[in-house]
C-alpha cells in the first residue's frame, strides 16, 4: 500500500527544459545527424569516383531544394556539435560548472554555432 503513496518522479509533460537540459539533448542530437549526413558526403565521393554521370546526378540533387536544405542542417550540426564540444573540454578541465558560467557558456555556444553557419554559408556564396 504504500506504493500507492509515494511521489511519482517529473515527467515531460509536468518537467520544464532548462537551457542546459536542452543543449546536453541538442549535443547528442548533433552528433546522430553528423554521422547520417556524413553518408551524404560519401554518396558525393562515390559518385565522384563513379564517373561524370554519377557525379552529374549527386551534383543535381545536393542543388536541389532538398539537398541544400540537409547541407545547411549538417554545417548548423556540425558547428554546433563543435561549440559544444569545446564547452565540454572546459568542463573536462573542472571549469564553467556553476549554474550562471552554465548557462553563458550555453549561450555562447547557440551564438557561436549561428555566427559559424552564417560565415561558412556567406563565406561558401561568395567564393562559388
Amino acid at each position: 500500500m504504500s506504493a500507492d503513496r509515494r511521489p511519482l518522479s517529473p515527467h515531460l509533460q509536468i518537467y520544464r527544459p532548462q537551457l542546459t537540459s536542452t543543449l546536453s539533448i541538442l549535443h547528442r542530437l548533433t552528433g546522430i545527424a553528423l554521422a547520417v549526413g556524413t553518408l551524404l558526403l560519401v554518396y558525393w565521393l562515390a559518385a565522384a569516383a563513379a564517373g561524370p554521370d554519377a557525379f552529374h546526378g549527386a551534383q543535381s540533387f545536393m542543388g536541389s531544394w532538398l539537398g541544400v536544405l540537409l547541407l545547411f542542417g549538417w554545417s548548423v550540426a556540425l558547428f554546433y556539435h563543435l561549440c559544444n564540444g569545446i564547452r565540454h573540454l572546459f568542463w573536462d578541465a573542472g571549469y564553467g560548472f556553476e549554474l550562471p558560467q552554465a548557462y553563458t557558456s550555453g549561450w555562447a555556444v547557440v551564438i557561436g554555432t549561428g555566427t559559424l553557419t552564417v560565415l561558412a554559408w556567406v563565406i561558401g556564396l561568395i567564393v562559388i
